[in-house]
C-alpha cells in the first residue's frame, strides 16, 4: 500500500469514527449533529482532540460517553462560536439600517436570533435597538440548542476593561455615544443595563428538531447555516419562512440560491448580501 492509499484508508476510518461519534451523541444526549456539514464538524473535532491530546475520534467518543464533563466540552465545541460585542461593524451598520426602518411599522415587533452567537450578538442588537428608539417595545428572542449555554447567557457578563477596546468597533458600526453607558459594573464585570437586558428572552430551541414557535418581524441567523448540511439547511430556511411575518426581514450567513424553492418569496434588500424582505 502506497502513501496515497494509506491516507485514503485513514480518512475512511475517521469518517466512520465520526459517524459513530455523532450517532452516540444523539442517542446518549439527544443532540443531533448528524446532518451538519461534515468538513465543519471534522474541523471542530480535530480542535477538541488537539486540546485534549487525543489521537483518534474513537478515543474522543470513549471520553464523551464515560468521562464527566467531556460531553459538555464537545457540545460547546460543536455549537455556534460566540461573538464579541460589536465584532463586525459592517454587519451591525446594516442591522441598524434595516431594523431601524423595518420595525417601526410594527406596534410590538419581535426579533429572533436562532443559534445566537452569545451575549455579543444579543447585547449588540439590544444596544442598536435602544439607539433607534425601539428597545422599549421590541422583544428579542435569543435561542440555543444547548441548555447549559442558555443558563450561562442569562447570567453572563464581560470584563469591564474590554469595553474600552470595543469602543472603536461600536463607533464604526454607527454608534454615536460611549459604549460604557449601556452597562452596569460590579467587581470589575460589566453587565447590560437591566432595562435593556429585560427585552431579551433566552430559551432552549433546536433548529434540527423543533417547530415554529412564534411569528417574528425579523430573524437574524449569522453563523449556524454554514455548519448545516444541505438537507438541514433547507429545513432551517423553511422554519424561518414559517416563522417570519410578511414584509419581515431575514438576515442570513449565506445567500439564498435563486433555484431555492423559497427564493421567490423574498426580495433582496442589498445587492450581493444575504439580507431579504419577505414578500410572499
Amino acid at each position: 500500500m502506497n502513501a496515497r492509499e494509506g491516507l485514503a484508508v485513514e480518512l475512511a476510518v475517521e469518517e466512520l469514527e465520526i459517524e459513530l461519534l455523532l450517532e452516540a451523541v444523539f442517542q446518549r444526549y439527544g443532540f443531533d449533529f448528524r446532518d451538519y456539514e461534515r468538513a465543519a464538524v471534522r474541523h471542530k473535532l480535530h480542535a477538541v482532540m488537539a486540546a485534549s491530546e487525543l489521537a483518534t475520534v474513537s478515543t474522543l467518543q470513549e471520553r464523551v460517553l464515560h468521562e464527566p464533563g467531556a460531553a459538555s466540552r464537545l457540545l460547546r465545541a460543536l455549537s455556534v462560536a460566540p461573538s464579541a460585542l460589536f465584532d463586525d461593524p459592517e454587519h451591525t451598520r446594516l442591522l441598524r439600517n434595516v431594523l431601524g426602518t423595518s420595525l417601526r411599522a410594527s406596534p410590538l415587533p419581535k426579533v429572533w436570533l436562532p443559534e445566537c452567537a452569545g451575549i455579543g450578538q444579543a447585547w449588540t442588537l439590544a444596544i442598536v435597538l435602544a439607539e433607534e428608539d425601539l428597545y422599549a417595545r421590541t422583544e428579542i428572542h435569543a435561542t440555543l440548542a444547548n441548555d447549559e449555554l442558555v443558563a450561562e447567557m442569562r447570567e453572563a457578563s464581560l470584563p469591564y476593561d474590554e469595553l474600552a477596546a470595543l469602543q472603536e468597533n461600536y463607533a464604526q458600526s454607527g454608534g454615536n455615544g460611549n459604549l460604557t453607558e449601556y452597562f452596569e459594573v460590579n467587581n470589575g464585570q460589566a453587565s447590560l443595563l437591566p432595562r435593556l437586558k429585560s427585552r431579551i428572552t433566552w430559551s432552549e430551541y433546536n433548529l434540527v428538531t423543533d417547530a415554529s414557535f412564534n411569528e417574528f418581524n425579523a430573524i437574524i441567523c449569522r453563523r449556524a447555516l454554514l455548519d448545516f448540511g444541505p438537507v438541514l439547511r433547507q429545513r432551517a430556511l423553511r422554519l424561518f419562512h414559517d416563522s417570519l411575518a410578511r414584509f419581515g426581514v431575514l438576515g442570513l450567513d449565506c445567500e439564498l440560491p435563486a433555484s431555492d424553492s423559497l427564493a421567490e418569496n423574498y426580495q433582496p434588500i442589498f445587492p450581493n448580501l444575504p439580507w431579504y424582505k419577505r414578500i410572499g
